[in-house]
């Protein structure tokens, strides 16, 4: 009875998130990325060199406003988005997408530069700070200041599925993949203890992410400045190295990126054939996913920041997909590819998530590469979740204040522990779902604000150019 409600939910979720990730969701986030980017003269290129020079350090104040230098918001925000999305959520778009999902992945990560850059200058803009020198920030906070008290539903709205999503992309995926993940290299998929080592697990996981949750963003912040980079370069590194061992599939790996983006082909896929619309929509919310550029997350960790100008965070920001999608995304994309396992006809075992990921490292690095899939599962999901805590805590805040900030994050552990023992597919699906509602209030909010960004910018440029923004170190 338990196992046919479960699937009867399962089923229920998936059909609502096909119907939000149609294309009216779609067409609303290139569109708005589109936009965006025209308005500020496609910043996600010109603006790039400097967000370099403004990560290093050289033009942060340690008596400006706020609680992170710009290296902790960036890696904070990273924590989140640098997350299973890179392993599981890659393997995911290829399964059902095809190698051209990647293409329309890069899409999704160059006018989310545009989409970061514009929202979290506002949220810095806009937020607000209080005597106890705490900061609050994000689309809520931008939607109902900047576009005044009238649309403050929009504001509740979008911060309610804030909490909601916390507790589905946030952390449910993440301790979901991570149990995964050591089921699958202690070989235990499938056995008797399977649900037991799934349990210890979620278990482990929940008391290390509540020994950070509970100290704030600033014990995330300083825990993120450590770890993000780290596993950052052991990831890279290790696809890098799987890749230069088998350096002649890289070109051919690329071509089948671009000619399945755009060609249907024969070859049936997870359920259904590769289309080009497939590979759109999957690589399209698989990028969102991974970068999370539309939702409106990241700007509630950037709001944080000690800065004296927010188009400076905007430009830190907008580094996010560059370095989530168009590096760490595209490695383990390549690596898939050039693998072969990619195809159906290869895919015999039908691997999806994070196990396809492991066996295509496996399959160039015999002994090793599944160990680095597991080490990256584990740090990555770890990461996301200790950032993604604060996230949520942030919406319920809007709703319920301070009050309300504690009891969320013991609700948000026990879905991490209980997320780690139910089902992919659901799991996943209730993610997709949450991020589209994440989405629709944070787009209608930036688009009706883009014009007060793209005046800061032009501001900002402009006195760049004149020499008034220069380091202080």
């Amino acid at each position: 009875m338990e196992t046919s409600f479960v699937d009867q939910l399962s089923a229920i979720i998936s059909s609502i998130s096909s119907v939000v990730w149609g294309v009216p969701m779609v067409a609303l986030i290139m569109s708005a990325g589109l936009v965006l980017s025209i308005r500020n003269k496609f910043v996600q290129f010109r603006g790039l060199r400097h967000s370099g020079a403004l990560i290093s350090g050289k033009y942060d104040k340690e008596d400006d406003a706020g609680e992170l230098t710009h290296f902790q918001a960036l890696t904070a925000a990273l924590a989140a988005t640098v997350g299973i999305g890179n392993i599981a959520g890659v393997a995911t778009a290829i399964y059902f997408g095809g190698p051209g999902a990647i293409f329309w992945m890069w899409v999704s990560a160059v006018l989310g530069m545009a989409i970061k850059f514009s929202s979290c200058t506002l949220a810095v803009k806009y937020r607000v700070i209080d005597k106890n020198g705490s900061v609050r920030g994000g689309p809520m906070y931008f939607i109902e200041k900047g576009l005044g008290k009238k649309w403050k539903p929009l504001a509740i709205f979008f911060a309610v599925c804030t909490a909601l999503a916390a507790l589905g992309a946030g952390n449910g995926v993440q301790s979901n993949t991570i149990a995964a993940s050591i089921v699958d290299i202690l070989d235990k998929t499938g056995t008797d203890s399977e649900g037991t080592l799934r349990l210890i697990v979620g278990i482990v996981v929940t008391a290390l992410a509540g020994l950070v949750i509970i100290g704030g963003i600033k014990r995330i912040g300083k825990v993120a400045e450590k770890l993000v980079p780290f596993m950052s370069i052991v990831y890279v590194g290790s696809a890098l190295a799987v890749l230069f061992m088998s350096a002649e599939h890289i070109l051919p790996s690329f071509g089948l990126i671009f000619e399945y983006a755009f060609n249907p082909a024969a070859a049936t896929g997870g359920a259904a054939g590769f289309t080009v619309w497939m590979a759109l929509t999957w690589g399209m919310k698989r990028g969102v996913f991974s970068n999370e550029a539309g939702l409106g997350s990241s700007p509630m960790a950037h709001a944080a920041v000690k800065v004296d100008e927010p188009v400076k965070e905007g430009l830190v920001a907008m580094l996010e997909p560059f370095i989530d999608t168009l590096i760490i995304c595209t490695m383990t994309a390549l690596v898939i590819i050039s693998s072969g396992l990619w195809s159906p006809e290869v895919n015999t075992s039908m691997l999806n998530a994070s196990p396809l990921t492991s066996a295509a490292f496996e399959h160039v690095l015999p002994g090793f590469g599944r160990i680095m899939v597991t080490l990256g599962v584990l740090l990555f999901g770890f990461s996301t979740i200790l950032t993604w805590s604060y996230y949520g805590e942030k919406g319920i805040e809007y709703i319920g204040g301070e009050k309300a900030k504690l009891p969320y994050k013991f609700v948000f552990l026990a879905v991490t522990l209980l997320g780690a023992t139910v089902n992919l597919q659901l799991i996943w699906d209730f993610a997709d779902v949450a991020n589209a509602l994440m989405a629709l209030p944070n787009i209608i909010g930036l688009m009706a604000l883009s014009g007060v960004v793209a005046v800061m910018g032009r501001k900002y440029f402009r006195e760049l150019g004149e020499g008034k923004h220069r380091p202080v170190r």
